[in-house]
C-alpha cells in the first residue's frame, strides 16, 4: 500500500495548456488536435461516477482536466513511472472500477494501479494491472466495491517507453445515499490510526498484517504474553483502544470479526477479546466478550454479571459477530442482540449496559488473567459502527 500526505502545493491543478517542447519520437508532447467536445464517453460495465475535480503529479503541457472532457483526442501526459493522476468524488461513493481510455492504447500496453483513499491522505491499492494494448476506446477494470472519495491511478511506463498518457478516464459505483456509518476500525489504512490509541508493551503485539484477513487487505494480530502489562494493572493485555463514549438512550449496531489461533490457550479462567469498558472506574467492564476453557461467552453486568450468550470455542476459522445494543443504566431501556456467523443467536434481551454515571469505550485485542502462562494470540477484523443493520452489513 501507498500512504500519501496531500500537499497543495505540490498539485498540477485544472488549467490551461501550457507551452512544451513535443517529444517527438514518442509523440507524447502537447496536443495539437482542436475540435468540438464529442458525445459522452462509452464505457462497459461502468456506472459512471462525476468527479468534482482531478490533479496530478505533473504534467508535459498537456493537463489532468482533459481526461475529463468526453474527447479521446485530448490527453493528460506526464514522463516517469510512478506518475499519477488523481480524482474528487466530491463525497463519498461505493467505487467498484475504473474505466479509462489510454492514448496510443492500440499500440502498447500500460502497467498501472489504481488507489482509493476516503480522507485524500491515506490511500489503499485496489487494482494492479495491465491494459490490453489493442484498443483506444475505454477499458473498465474492476474490483471489490469499496467506500472512496479519491480515486488514484498510478502509472508504471508501459510497453514502449516511460509515459503516462491518458485519454479519459470514470470512477465506477454507486452514490451513497443513506448510509449512518459512524466509525470504521477495519485497519485498511494499513496501521491503527483508525483507533483512538494503543495499550502495548511493544510493537510486536499489536501488528497490523496482510494474511489473514477476513475482509480487505489487512487485518490485527494481537500477541500477550504473561507479564505483559503496559497499564500497570490486573491481568496481562495488549488492546486497541476507541473512545466511543455512547451516549445514554443511543443506539447502535457493531459487527466485527474475531479469530483465534491454532494454538488458542485452553484455560479456566478469563480471556478477552472485546469489551466496553465504563469511564472513570476499574473492575469487570459492564459488557465483555471473552474465552472461559473452551467457550466463547458474551457478559453483561460485570462480575459477576449475566453470561447472556455462549457458544463452542473454535479455532483457526474466522467468527463472524454483529452485536446490536441501546446503551442505558435503566435495564427496562437498555438492551442487547447478537448474530454470530450470519444467524441471530440471541434474540433482544433487556438488560442495563452502562454503569449509573460512566459512558463505554470500547477496547480490542487481547486482556486476560496473569495466571495464563501460554502465548496467545488472536486476530480481529472488519470493524464497523452504524445506527442500522444495513450499515454494518
Amino acid at each position: 500500500m501507498k500512504k500519501t500526505l496531500l500537499l497543495a502545493g505540490t498539485f498540477l491543478i485544472l488549467g490551461v495548456i501550457a507551452c512544451g517542447t513535443p517529444d517527438t519520437e514518442a509523440n507524447e508532447g502537447i496536443s495539437q488536435t482542436w475540435g468540438t467536445a464529442t458525445a459522452a464517453l462509452t464505457t462497459q460495465n461502468c456506472s459512471q461516477l462525476t468527479a468534482a475535480s482531478v490533479i496530478a503529479s505533473g504534467n508535459d503541457g498537456n493537463v489532468p482536466a482533459n481526461t475529463l472532457d468526453d474527447r479521446l483526442d485530448t490527453r493528460w501526459s506526464q514522463l516517469g513511472k510512478e506518475s499519477w493522476i488523481d480524482y474528487d468524488l466530491g463525497a463519498n461513493r461505493s467505487v467498484s472500477g475504473v474505466a479509462i481510455a489510454w492514448h496510443q492504447g492500440d499500440q502498447r500496453a500500460n502497467d498501472f494501479d489504481v488507489m482509493v483513499s476516503t480522507d485524500g491522505m491515506s490511500y489503499t491499492t485496489v487494482y494492479t494491472g495491465r491494459s490490453s494494448g489493442t484498443t483506444t476506446a475505454a477499458e473498465t477494470y474492476s474490483f471489490t466495491a469499496r467506500t472512496a472519495r479519491r480515486v488514484r491511478i498510478y502509472v508504471n511506463g508501459n510497453t514502449l517507453n516511460d509515459w503516462a498518457s491518458i485519454a479519459e478516464v470514470r470512477a465506477c459505483g454507486t452514490t451513497i445515499t443513506s448510509s449512518t456509518v459512524v466509525w470504521r476500525g477495519d485497519f485498511e489504512t494499513g496501521d491503527t490510526s483508525q483507533w483512538t490509541r494503543a495499550q502495548m508493551v511493544s510493537a510486536d503485539r499489536l501488528q497490523v498484517v496482510s494474511s489473514p484477513s477476513r475482509q480487505g487487505s489487512y487485518a490485527l494480530k494481537a500477541t500477550v504474553r504473561q507479564g505483559d502489562d503496559p497499564i500497570n494493572a490486573s491481568g496481562n493485555r495488549n488492546e486497541l483502544v476507541k473512545t466511543t463514549r455512547e451516549a445514554v438512550g443511543s443506539e447502535y449496531y457493531y459487527k466485527f470479526s474475531t479469530m483465534f489461533a491454532s494454538d488458542f490457550p485452553s484455560v479456566k479462567t478469563w480471556q478477552l477479546f472485546a469489551q466496553w469498558h465504563h469511564e472513570g472506574g476499574s473492575g469487570s467492564p459492564p459488557v465483555e466478550f471473552y474465552v472461559y476453557g473452551e467457550e466463547v461467552r458474551l457478559n453483561i453486568g460485570g462480575d459477576p454479571g449475566v453470561i447472556v450468550w455462549k457458544t463452542p470455542l473454535v479455532r483457526g476459522q474466522w467468527q463472524d459477530f454483529i452485536f446490536h445494543v441501546r446503551w442505558s443504566p435503566d435495564p427496562s431501556v437498555g438492551f442487547v442482540e447478537l448474530y454470530h456467523n450470519g444467524t441471530l443467536v440471541m434474540p433482544k434481551r433487556y438488560i442495563a449496559t452502562q454503569f449509573s454515571g460512566m459512558l463505554n469505550y470500547l477496547k480490542v485485542g487481547l486482556y486476560r488473567s496473569d495466571t495464563v502462562s501460554q502465548v496467545g494470540v488472536v486476530y480481529h477484523d472488519g470493524w464497523v459502527m452504524g445506527r442500522s443493520l444495513s450499515d454494518v452489513l
